[in-house]
């Protein structure tokens, strides 16, 4: 059976770090994830190398720079529950990053092959478009940080919040085919927050053949890969889930397919959106 889920360590190593995937560790080729949790004054830095890459300040205020850039005190969210976009920083290969933290913050690293392309460049809650997708009991509030259609030369980045009881990532899809413009191949990450914290999702993944088909408890802090296959997310009844979504692959597009089995709940009256 494979190990999907990456949980979070409860104590951080002396660089802050609780969570690390790489393509190493995950047996793929381009996504990169890790979350840190970085005391008040404490500092984090790092050289990107070959890789770009989005700091996602997911909790708490910083002070970032890089080689030419510097934004003080930047953070406005508290809890990842409060439902606002967060500040985010762009950093591009063949760059530096030096995170101060100006409160206790909680930090994810999401980076993914670089060709320099792109200068350095805040990423403000007012630049991040936020959607209500979907109706009914698979509605959920979208926050794009960083889309297809905003320069970067990998990465998609986006975090969702699914209500309690509701499912996202529904009707399940995929995207695991270099084949467009009908599919795109985007390995994926989603790491996952719970309130309340003791609580739990439930997400699957499966290939169409089920040479894949795992059914996870996810907790709070988890981190699930998603390699290949249909990925669908649950939130409990009495449970708020939020994710952060990190995507790349060989062409920076997001083009999806249903699985035919569920694709006829689009056309249900519960999914007017």
């Amino acid at each position: 059976m494979p190990n999907l889920v990456v949980p979070s360590r409860l104590e951080p190593n002396h660089e802050g770090n609780v969570l690390t995937i790489t393509p190493e560790s995950a047996g793929w080729k381009y996504i990169g994830f890790q979350v840190y949790s970085l005391k008040e004054g404490q500092v984090l830095n790092k050289e990107t190398a070959d890789q770009e890459v989005c700091l996602v300040l997911l909790s708490g205020k910083a002070h970032v720079k890089t080689k030419n850039e510097k934004w003080e005190n930047i953070g406005k969210r508290m809890n990842v529950f409060e439902k606002i976009p967060p500040y985010s920083v762009y950093v591009p290969s063949e760059d530096y990053y030096e995170v101060e933290a100006v409160t206790d913050l909680e930090l994810a690293v999401c980076s993914a092959p670089g060709k320099g392309t792109y200068p350095a460049r805040l990423i403000a809650p007012e630049n991040v478009g936020v959607e209500q997708r979907g109706a009914g009991n698979i509605e959920r509030q979208v926050h794009n940080i960083l889309p297809e259609q905003e320069p970067a030369d990998s990465l998609l980045v986006v975090e969702v919040f699914t209500p309690e009881g509701n499912w996202s990532s529904y009707p399940p899809h995929k995207h695991d085919q270099d084949n467009l413009p009908h599919e795109s191949y985007l390995e994926e990450t989603y790491y996952h927050k719970v309130n309340p914290g003791h609580g739990f999702a439930i997400q699957r993944v499966y290939t169409d053949d089920r040479s894949l088909d795992e059914t996870l408890i996810v907790k709070d802090g988890d981190s699930v890969m998603v390699p290949e296959g249909y990925h669908p997310v649950s939130a409990p009844p009495g449970y708020e889930v939020y994710y952060l979504n990190v995507m790349a692959g060989p062409v920076r597009t997001w083009k999806f397919h249903n699985d035919p089995d569920h694709e006829w709940i689009m056309e249900s009256k519960l999914v007017t959106k």
